[in-house]
């Protein structure tokens, strides 16, 4: 479990970093595009109205999603997958707290139907709804459009936070069929339907949108021995995230921006299910938080991206390399198995 917990450990620092694409992708893409960015510059209007010129062509986009994007300002509309329990019920709660509109998703209709009844209690009738829906199937995640377009018209933040393990931690060797199709179409066929279903809602209103995807141990390349499925779906949410921003530019669509969100170590039933060894348990106590603390701060950070009106690529992550080295030299204050200020493991 050693081995596995430090797949979490990030391999930077930086706490929110925008993606930078190699000189060659960006040669490459502009070979393929011919070059639309020297075009539109030869196309500006003569006069000395080059500049101003440049600065409708921002605004509206560039020609792609539909025309002149309408500024985004709060309150938000947000989607968020998975999100009857661990982060996604968190990140539903604090976006519930600064004044937005949420929908809450799960393949339990009986359990969103009691959380909806729990967050309406607390926040209003009419700033939460959901439903259910499996994120596996293209048709219930084309229902939850849908149902998001009657609900609240559109949706500014969509977040996949939809994800499995299928509450196994053995070898490879060891898992079964059954494990291993939950955990590779939970994980990357439903992001994948999610991310087509989110971008064809998003490029057409007139707001735009953001999607953001959930990454994982493993996704960062470091290997994660008792997981292995899980590891290597959470490394193609990053691959996925760059090649959907790559084919957004290519298809000169300026209103839609697919960013990476990383949680780093959050003590969900996902994670403590696998807490099985003293090391293990040694890691979790130093480096996981709860999934409130995580929230409090990813929140403010997915809003202020809109609220800045960017549409630059973004990977926001709550556990840096900085934080995570600093804080295994130091003591925490409470144990998470007994709440008292000692190491019971």
């Amino acid at each position: 479990m050693a081995a596995s917990v430090a797949a979490h450990l990030p391999l930077r620092a930086p706490g929110r970093v925008g993606a930078a694409p190699s000189r060659s992708s960006v040669a490459a893409v502009d070979r393929f595009r011919g070059r639309p960015e020297r075009r539109g510059l030869a196309a500006a209007p003569r006069g000395g109205r080059g500049l101003a010129w440049l600065r409708a062509e921002a605004v509206s986009g560039g020609g792609g999603g539909g025309g002149r994007r309408e500024p985004m300002v709060p309150p938000y509309n947000v989607l968020i997958t998975g999100s009857t329990k661990g982060i996604g019920y968190a990140l539903a709660r604090k976006f519930l707290e600064a004044g937005d509109n949420v929908i809450i998703c799960s393949r339990s209709a009986e359990k969103v139907e009691s959380v909806v009844g729990e967050l309406k209690r607390g926040y209003g009738e009419q700033h939460v709804w959901g439903t259910a829906c499996d994120v596996r199937d293209g048709k219930d995640v084309k229902a939850l459009v849908e149902f998001a377009r009657d609900k609240l018209k559109h949706i500014d933040i969509w977040i996949n936070n939809a994800g499995s393990n299928a509450y196994t931690y053995k070898p490879l060797v060891e898992t079964s069929d059954e494990a291993l199709m939950e955990i590779i179409t939970t994980n990357t066929l439903g992001l994948m339907i999610c991310c087509r279903e989110a971008i064809n809602m998003m490029r057409n209103q007139p707001r735009g949108g953001h999607i953001f995807n959930l990454d994982g141990a493993g996704s960062d390349g470091r290997p994660t021995p008792r997981f292995a499925a899980y590891g290597a779906t959470k490394r193609s949410v990053v691959h996925l995230t760059k090649s959907l921003q790559a084919e957004l530019q290519m298809n000169e669509v300026n209103n839609v921006m697919v960013h990476n969100l990383s949680p780093g170590m959050v003590t969900t039933d996902l994670l403590m299910s696998g807490a099985t060894t003293k090391q293990a348990k040694f890691f979790i106590n130093i480096l996981a938080e709860p999934p409130d603390v995580v929230a409090d701060y990813l929140v403010p950070n997915i809003r202020g991206i809109p609220s800045n009106q960017s549409m630059k690529p973004t990977y926001i992550r709550f556990l840096t390399g900085l934080k995570a080295y600093s804080r295994i030299f130091s003591v925490r204050k409470t144990c998470f198995w007994c709440s008292k200020k000692q190491v019971c493991y």
